[in-house]
C-alpha cells in the first residue's frame, strides 16, 4: 500500500565528515513508487520505482557536543530539487543545521529520529516551526508523535536515494536503524545509521524505556551484523572522538556485541550506570516531537 507525503523547503557548520558519493545507475529500486517525477515518499518494501537518473549523495556528519550527538544530513544533489533529510537533529543546533542546508541549496523534506532520546531534546519539532512542510519521522513502536510513523521495511526516499527502516529494539523498545539501499544504483558501500543500538565499540544501555539486553543482542545480530562487512556504521553518539566504523569491525572488535549472548547480557546487567540526568525532561518532550504544549505544530 502506497503511503506518499509531500515535500518541503530548506535551510544549515560544524562537520566531522564530508563527502559526495557518485552512485552507479541501473534498473529498479525495490520500495519506490512508479512515478519518476516524485522527489520524495514513504513506501513499503513491495513497491518498485524505476529510476530515471543516477543519484549523487551529499553527506554531512554534524556534532552536538553537550550530549555528544551526531546529526546526519543526506541529500540527492543530482535531483533538480536537491531534497534532503536530517537524522537525529538536536534542538540546540537546529539553527546551525538550517544554515548548512541553506548554504548548500538543499530542500529539507524529512527530520528523522532513530528513537525517543533520553539525553537531549529532538530538534524535529523546532525544524517544523522554522522550515515549511518538513515532515517528522519516527518508528511507530516508539509511541512518540510524528507526522510519519514507520513500520518494518518502510523506505524513505529523497530524489533517487532511499533509506530502509530496520527495527532494532533493545536500547529502547522503539529503536530503528536506517540503512541505505542495496540496489546497484545506491551508495556503495552501504551506510547504516544505527542510533544507540550499535555504537562504535559499544552500544546503548538497556536498563530504561523498555530496554532489554536480550532484544538488543538479537536486533544487532539479525538486523545490522547481517549487512555486508564494509557497510559504514554511523551511530547517534560517540564519546571518544570516533566518527565511523564498519559492520565488519564491530563484529570483530566490539567488546560487548562480539561476545556470545549470555556474556553480553551479563555485561549489560552489571554496568551500574547513573540515572540519566536529562531523562525526565527529554523523554516527555521527545514523545511530542520536542514541542511540549504545542501539539498543533507536531
Amino acid at each position: 500500500m502506497l503511503r506518499q507525503y509531500k515535500i518541503a523547503i530548506p535551510n544549515a557548520i560544524l562537520l566531522r565528515f564530508t563527502s559526495y558519493f557518485p552512485v552507479r545507475s541501473l534498473g529498479l529500486i525495490r520500495g519506490f513508487c512508479s512515478s519518476p517525477s516524485m522527489a520524495t515518499g514513504i513506501y513499503s518494501s513491495s513497491e518498485a520505482f524505476a529510476t530515471t537518473s543516477p543519484p549523487k549523495l551529499l553527506f554531512r556528519q554534524l556534532f552536538e557536543k553537550e550530549s555528544s550527538t551526531y546529526t546526519y544530513l543526506i541529500s540527492d544533489i543530482a535531483h533538480p530539487d536537491k531534497p534532503a533529510m536530517l537524522i537525529d537533529p538536536v534542538d540546540t543546533t537546529v539553527d546551525r543545521d538550517i544554515a548548512v542546508i541553506n548554504e548548500l541549496g538543499l530542500k529539507l523534506v524529512y527530520a528523522l529520529n532513530t528513537h525517543c532520546h533520553a539525553d537531549h531534546i529532538t530538534g524535529t519539532g523546532v525544524l517544523k516551526t522554522k522550515v515549511p512542510d518538513v515532515r517528522s519521522i519516527i518508528a511507530r513502536t516508539s509511541l512518540a508523535k510524528a507526522d510519519i510513523l514507520l513500520e518494518k521495511g518502510d523506505r524513505i526516499r529523497v530524489g533517487n536515494l532511499y533509506l530502509e527502516a530496520r527495527p532494532t529494539p533493545g536500547h529502547t523498545s522503539g529503536c530503528i536503524t536506517y540503512v541505505t539501499g542495496d540496489a546497484p544504483d545506491q551508495p556503495q558501500p552501504m551506510m547504516a545509521f544505527t542510533g544507540d543500538a550499535l555504537l562504535i565499540r559499544g552500544c546503548g544501555r538497556t536498563d530504561f524505556q523498555g530496554g532489554s539486553s536480550e532484544k538488543l543482542y538479537k536486533s544487532v545480530h539479525s538486523q545490522i551484523f547481517t549487512l555486508p562487512n564494509d557497510t559504514l556504521v554511523y551511530p547517534a553518539h560517540d564519546y571518544k572522538g570516533y566518527t565511523v566504523s564498519t559492520v565488519g569491525e564491530e563484529k570483530l572488535f566490539n567488546p560487548r556485541l562480539s561476545q556470545d549472548k549470555e556474556t553480553f547480557k551479563n555485561i549489560m546487567g552489571n554496568l551500574n550506570l547513573p540515572y540519566p540526568k536529562l531523562i525526565d525532561i527529554a523523554v516527555p518532550a521527545n514523545l511530542v516531537c520536542g514541542l511540549q504544549g504545542q501539539d498543533s505544530k507536531i
